[in-house]
């Protein structure tokens, strides 16, 4: 599932991003230029993806992309856990 935040002004996208997935209950990793920024369901710290393992970015639930600075951001999040996260709750 991928979802576009295009909101204007200086990281007003990423923070519409980042608010979408904690409302979703989902960890943000910590950015890094150029680069996604990994997502993981849970209360989790997540380390620049640089750092990660090919394991651990296997393991990733999902992945925000774009100009974290001035967007669009894209936050792209696996079927299958955008499934099981939503089958409870309405999402927008």
């Amino acid at each position: 599932m991928k979802k576009i935040f295009d909101q204007k002004g200086t990281f007003s996208a990423c923070a519409a991003a980042e608010a979408y997935c904690e409302s979703l209950g989902l960890s943000v990793g910590t950015p890094q230029k150029n680069k996604p920024r990994g997502l993981k369901r849970g209360d989790v710290d997540i380390y620049k993806w640089s750092t990660l393992s090919f394991v651990e970015i296997a393991q990733m639930d999902g992945r925000m992309t774009g100009d974290l600075r001035e967007g669009p951001v894209v936050v792209d999040i696996k079927d299958d856990v955008f499934a099981a996260i939503t089958q409870h709750k309405k999402v927008v």
